[in-house]
């Protein structure tokens, strides 16, 4: 480490520490791992790349992430390029798609048969074999910075695979291990969680802890029984956790996305999600941060609606999370396109308006998860959309068994209410799977032109960019055919990313119509972090009006959900929407 650089690692540290030792003594109130955990920053920062400091001195404390510029996609390493290298093969593609922001879904080492997509890590420093090495990760990285793009990785904070090596050795009885999770060989203690903790899967994966009969112990469990949770009261899991976090950070990575945030804190006689130690945890993870490699940051996910997520950002004189994800609005979308009906979308829309600008959520159509239903119910109510009714309604729309052109699958689905959550490509939500593919390619567009316009970073799933449709082959694969998601995770599909250079193609429409949506944004100052947003009334219940102004610059959006042309009333002109589709207005 050079003078410079060392100096400068101190000058942060001086500026964190105070703040950081202090949280650090009120949660664990243990002196000999605190200095043990200091001792370690300083490590890992020599470790750091000459490059990734050059980094961390050009974008560090600079909200690089706030560039109107930004433009992400999420995929699969294995179905969009094979593995890490090629996806670096494919880098030059993504940048003519204007990705700067990069989402790899999780790649760490993990049993195929106990994976979860990868959320069940049993080695965080080991990338899938399959998928390449720590050495491709890093030339992957180092070649996206090249071009301007940033990495982001999930970062499975709330437990380990039971095949990691604390497990293994927790399962045959090393009591430091066993420290590490939470383990009970008195069934009364389990009981007494499960009286107030909620089950997160309670028809695919019911109870909040498992039963180890070779253990002879009870293992809590939050999610699948092949997932343990870690225990953050031991000092030795915050410690080894941030470690992991460092040596990940170290790899290039840029963007490390904390997978079940308000999870990771447990406490017997509550429901083990947001507790106050949760944000603690969040705190010293941003200063730790901060003081190693200040370029990296933080996206929490809490699937929560924006105004309960609002407090993982933190304060402003004590912030948490850089990023968070905007998942009720993705929701409300799709439940906007099967009832033609915005007010509740413009409802949702005004509590993120109200939000302070500082506050960066990611907003997205379409990921690798499936589209929960989790609605303002009492609203809806009030308009006479009952909740167990709407639900049906909703799912039965995207089936296409209403009519509609829309293509979907059920997952989840409880046979006793009747409650289901829903899987399907944008592409194919949107109807591109049936008769009138102009219709569903104008849905489409419109969709992502409302998401652009929104404040935030855009996120595409992989395919999007060119409509992918439905992977209806999943149901032959024996190994696939349990979990529906797989039919929007399908492989990309290359063959169909060529025909983006045949403009009569659906492919070339949604690509080329998402790239000039793409440069106006990136081109308009109303679009900046810091412009204005806001709804406005239409007169019409089927057609949502935004607005945005900044530094004297203002464009109105209006997007019509319904089935016919509406027109609306502007403070100047009239003007016209077409059914499905929308205008950009600069003002």
């Amino acid at each position: 480490m050079t003078k410079t650089t060392e100096s400068t690692f101190h000058l942060r540290l001086e500026r964190h520490e105070t703040e950081l030792k202090e949280l650090y003594m009120e949660l664990y109130g243990n002196k000999a791992m605190y200095d043990s955990l200091l001792a370690r920053l300083e490590d890992y920062h020599t470790q750091r790349s000459e490059g990734l400091k050059a980094r961390d001195a050009e974008k560090g404390g600079t909200e690089w992430y706030k560039s109107q510029d930004m433009l992400g996609m999420m995929l699969y390493i294995d179905n969009f390029a094979g593995n890490l290298s090629g996806v670096k093969e494919k880098l030059a593609y993504l940048h003519k798609a204007n990705v700067n922001y990069l989402h790899l879904m999780p790649f760490l080492d993990t049993v195929p048969e106990r994976s979860d997509g990868g959320y069940a890590v049993a080695d965080f420093r080991k990338v899938r074999p399959d998928l390449g090495t720590m050495e491709d990760l890093e030339a992957l990285t180092a070649a996206c910075h090249e071009k301007g793009m940033n990495i982001c990785m999930d970062f499975v904070m709330n437990h380990t695979s039971e095949d990691h090596e604390w497990a293994k050795r927790a399962r045959a009885g090393e009591g430091q291990y066993m420290n590490r999770y939470f383990f009970y060989a008195d069934p009364s203690v389990p009981k007494e969680y499960d009286k107030t903790v909620p089950q997160v899967f309670p028809t695919t994966a019911p109870g909040n802890f498992t039963w180890l009969p070779d253990a002879g112990h009870w293992v809590m469990t939050t999610f699948y029984p092949y997932q343990w949770d870690l225990n953050y009261a031991n000092p030795v899991v915050f410690n080894e956790m941030m470690f992991n976090f460092l040596y990940l950070a170290n790899r290039g990575v840029d963007v490390v996305r904390v997978d079940a945030t308000p999870y990771i804190w447990k406490e017997i006689g509550t429901s083990c999600r947001n507790l106050p130690q949760v944000h603690t945890i969040m705190r010293m993870m941003r200063l730790i941060g901060e003081i190693v490699c200040p370029s990296v940051i933080l996206l929490g996910e809490v699937v929560m609606a924006p105004e309960l997520v609002a407090p993982y950002f933190g304060t402003v004189e004590k912030p948490e999370c850089h990023l968070l994800y905007n998942v009720t609005t993705m929701a409300t979308t799709w439940h906007t396109v099967a009832t033609k009906d915005v007010r509740l979308l413009r409802q949702q829309l005004d509590i993120v308006a109200r939000l302070p600008k500082e506050q960066v959520f990611l907003n997205y159509l379409r990921c690798h998860d499936d589209i929960g239903w989790g609605l303002d119910y009492d609203t809806l109510e009030q308009w006479g959309m009952e909740q167990v009714a709407h639900k049906k309604y909703l799912n039965d729309y995207f089936r296409g068994y209403t009519g509609s052109d829309s293509r979907a699958e059920l997952y989840n689905e409880d046979p006793v209410t009747g409650d289901a959550r829903l899987c399907g490509t944008a592409a194919s939500l949107c109807g591109l799977e049936g008769a009138d593919t102009a219709r569903a390619i104008r849905l489409d567009l419109m969709l992502h032109a409302m998401m652009l316009f929104q404040s935030g970073i855009p996120v595409l799933y992989s395919g999007d960019e060119i409509g992918q449709r439905n992977d209806w082959k999943y149901r032959l694969d024996p190994n696939k055919v349990q979990d529906s998601r797989y039919l929007h995770r399908g492989r990309m599909p290359w063959d169909l990313a060529e025909n983006i250079e045949k403009p009569e193609t659906p492919e070339a429409q949604i690509f080329h119509g998402l790239a000039k949506l793409e440069k106006l944004r990136k081109e308009r100052k109303a679009f900046s972090a810091a412009a204005d947003f806001w709804t406005f009334d239409t007169g019409s219940n089927a057609v949502l009006g935004l607005g945005r102004w900044y530094e004297g610059e203002g464009v109105l959006g209006l997007f019509n959900f319904g089935e016919t042309d509406k027109t609306v009333a502007l403070e100047d002109r009239t003007v016209t929407v077409p059914a499905g589709d929308y205008l950009w207005i600069t003002c």
